[in-house]
């Protein structure tokens, strides 16, 4: 396969070079699909320019951010653990820097993620799949394994030639290194997953040293080699085959999204160039192919808008460097939106629309769960009670004649400190109640620390009082109060007896 030197030189060359068509072919083209195709090795060529650049920094930003959350402290108090953000399975709990949230409270995960799907539709409102070429895991993880690939075996040229090559020494080293590596990162991506289940120096102390849960190991290996499978070996065709994305991101963009897309207006009839030729009844592209050989996807964005595009724009950064070779304005692929494109080939420019009915109904969804969030936050208890009647059997006939209910009373408290709690009932005619393991007439409960402590008690009605039921019914409430800081919590319960 033969290719023009200036796709591996990224240094513009002072005089326009004669620009040629190219052999470099699409691998994911609209009229070649089919429900069943072999897959074809796609070599991306490492671009240069400001889209690739941010794509380096933001790889590094997701990267540092996944890699380092779960080794940052924050102190919470003597009985809790030091971690920012923990999945406390254990104990049934989620801490987020300051927030806890107890199963109970799961809401709030839901918002969370409520609001998440929101600002992943106003992004791509906005600007296509900008998620998917910047954000995504697999696009973050796949670009690592390409860059530990271009490392070990070069970039697009070299790769292809290495693959065509026999199987020499340098050949296997050279593909043993790449796996190897890529095995490495897989380690670390699952190293650092479940760093977010226990505490993390605690967690990798006991990993080195063979001490650590079975589960933490079984994990471990199968979050390396999804990894390694996904990013590595599979990469493209996740995004094409797998992702459910694709598919669904259509309904909602429209005229006025920016995609990543070629201005055919200004780029067809396209064909070679060559030094001192004319510019007139032709267009900018000089069918080089750039565009193709950098698009981790294989495609060529001159086909149109497709399904396989991430909109990462590494083909914009391609042919602006070509067109700064062949001294051509730059932007013959560029973010544009459909309706711009469309007013172009008329002559006219359209305004962008950032601000339509879309984005803000998407917006004025996002405010709404925001504030939602923000007053359940703002009025969340700090103690948490329920109370479970016993169903077998229902109530028990004292000697006496007395009738007995027993109840499981849950008291958690969210405090990050002990509380003492006092338990009463009222609307029950002469009742008493006894909390099982207490002396008579002691109703108060010691809660530790961030503990759900769960409470037998039993309430008895006199055979006396128990004709008065039937005049005022038989609900009754139990009362909660933290004697610390004089905070009451009821809960409406019911007695039972025999009709």
């Amino acid at each position: 396969m033969s290719e023009n030197k200036f796709l591996d030189d990224p240094k513009p060359a002072a005089a326009t070079p004669s620009v040629t068509s190219i052999d470099v072919k699409a691998v994911n083209r609209k009229e070649d699909r089919s429900l069943y195709a072999t897959r074809q090795a796609i070599y991306p060529k490492l671009a240069h320019g400001s889209y690739r650049k941010l794509k380096w920094i933001l790889m590094f930003i997701t990267l540092g951010i996944y890699y380092l959350v779960p080794w940052i402290r924050w102190d919470r108090g003597p009985d809790l653990p030091s971690q920012a953000v923990l999945l406390d399975m254990a104990h049934e709990r989620f801490f987020l820097f300051g927030l806890e949230i107890w199963p109970q409270e799961f809401y709030f995960v839901t918002g969370l993620l409520v609001l998440s799907a929101l600002l992943l539709f106003l992004a791509t409102s906005i600007a296509g799949r900008v998620w998917c070429g910047y954000f995504c895991p697999q696009t973050v993880w796949t670009d690592l394994m390409i860059f530990v690939e271009r490392f070990w075996q070069g970039d697009r040229n070299a790769r292809m030639r290495l693959d065509k090559a026999p199987w020499t020494i340098e050949k296997i080293s050279k593909k043993l290194a790449t796996h190897l590596t890529w095995l490495l990162i897989g380690v670390l991506t699952g190293g650092a997953f479940i760093f977010y289940f226990a505490d993390a120096p605690t967690l990798l102390r006991e990993l080195i040293s063979g001490t650590a849960p079975n589960v933490a190991y079984i994990f471990l290996g199968i979050l390396a080699g999804t990894t390694y499978l996904l990013g590595g070996i599979a990469r493209e065709q996740l995004c094409i085959y797998m992702c459910p994305w694709p598919r669904i991101q259509g309904a909602m963009i429209d005229h006025d999204t920016y995609l990543v897309g070629y201005r055919d207006w200004r780029g067809d009839p396209r064909g070679s160039h060559h030094k001192g030729d004319s510019w007139d009844n032709r267009g900018d592209c000089v069918d080089c192919k750039a565009c193709v050989a950098v698009c981790p996807m294989g495609i060529d964005i001159r086909d149109g808008s497709q399904l396989e595009c991430i909109q990462c724009a590494l083909c914009i950064d391609a042919c602006d460097a070509i067109m700064n070779r062949v001294g051509r304005p730059q932007g013959l692929i560029a973010y544009e939106t459909i309706a711009n494109q469309e007013a172009a080939q008329k002559g006219g420019t359209s305004k962008p629309k950032i601000f339509r009915a879309r984005t803000l109904i998407y917006l004025g969804l996002i405010g709404l769960v925001s504030a939602i969030m923000l007053w359940a936050l703002a009025n969340r208890s700090l103690l948490e009670v329920n109370v479970l009647p016993d169903r077998n059997p229902y109530f028990v006939r004292l000697s006496s004649g007395d009738i007995r209910n027993g109840y499981t009373v849950k008291i958690l408290n969210k405090l990050h400190e002990p509380r003492t709690f006092k338990v009463e009932l009222t609307g029950l005619p002469d009742a008493s109640l006894r909390i099982a393991g207490n002396p008579d007439g002691n109703q108060t409960v010691e809660v530790p620390t961030d503990v759900l402590r769960e409470i037998r008690i039993f309430v008895v009605v006199p055979k006396k009082s128990l004709p008065q039921l039937d005049k005022q019914g038989e609900s009754f409430v139990f009362t909660v109060t933290d004697q610390d800081a004089d905070r009451t919590t009821r809960r409406l319960s019911r007695f039972r007896r025999p009709k």
